[in-house]
């Protein structure tokens, strides 16, 4: 999709990247190959005219309940607290990728360290995106115990978003594990009383309630398609839109591709 015939069907666009996002088939670290990739589907995202938010994941670099998990010497609190350090130095790497393509960015912490980042303040976040900058919300909510996909819900209704686009290495939300299942049924829509009542892997179940309060959608989808997130921005029926009110014919089999 180019530049050129993109047509964005929101306004404002809160995009929540995982940290496996930034690495090469989940081996950890950041591939800036993988990031430029990125990079270059955000530009045209941006050049549209979308105001875009992004909260990055950690755990291409810690997963602070993971390493909380292996070692008793570090508090939970600590590590979750090293978690959030990791989506930073991953906001780091996207911003000097986006920078690079020509993209004004600007990168906000919700752990305040005004050498690398600026703090994040909610009105100084709407700003930038109304100047037609992308924002890069790292640190999570700052607090610990708060997964990122409860930081994007919450960032998601502070700016007043539209949608949430939840970007993954899966092409949308299935009644099972497409990969121990190939033949798991795949939703095209679902609602969020359904995805909460068969505990789906969407997101955690904090994030999905704060969706449902505010009524911001959800749309999960695969970002490693060509293409994607540029489809997703524009209303397109990539991967899974989770909402208060679903289709009644919405899933298929999960062999089909969007």
């Amino acid at each position: 999709m180019t530049t050129q015939t993109f047509q964005p069907d929101y306004k404002r666009v809160l995009l929540k990247l995982s940290g496996e996002s930034f690495c090469r088939d989940r081996s950890g670290g950041i591939s800036m190959e993988e990031v430029t990739s990125i990079s270059q589907q955000i530009k045209s995202v941006a050049e549209a005219g979308v105001e875009l938010a992004i909260v990055c994941g950690g755990g291409n670099i810690l997963r602070g309940k993971q390493f909380s998990q292996v070692s008793e010497a570090i508090r939970t609190a600590t590590a979750h607290y090293m978690g959030m350090l990791a989506t930073v130095i991953n906001g780091l790497a996207l911003q000097d990728a986006l920078e690079n393509v020509g993209v004004e960015t600007r990168l906000l912490s919700a752990i305040r360290m005004e050498g690398v980042a600026e703090p994040f303040i909610r009105r100084r976040c709407v700003r930038h995106l109304e100047k037609g900058r992308v924002v890069i919300l790292a640190a999570g909510t700052g607090s610990p115990f708060v997964t990122t996909d409860t930081a994007a819900a919450l960032r998601a209704r502070e700016i007043e978003a539209d949608i949430l686009l939840k970007a993954t290495r899966v092409d949308g939300v299935y009644a099972e594990d497409p990969e121990k299942n190939p033949h798991a049924v795949r939703y095209s829509e679902i609602t969020f009383q359904d995805v909460l009542q068969q505990n789906l892997q969407v997101m955690d179940a904090q994030a999905i309630h704060h969706c449902m309060e505010h009524g911001i959608p959800i749309r999960v989808f695969n970002y490693l398609r060509e293409g994607s997130i540029q489809r997703a921005v524009a209303g397109e029926r990539v991967g899974t839109i989770v909402h208060p009110n679903a289709a009644p014919d919405s899933a298929e089999q999960g062999s089909q591709a969007n």
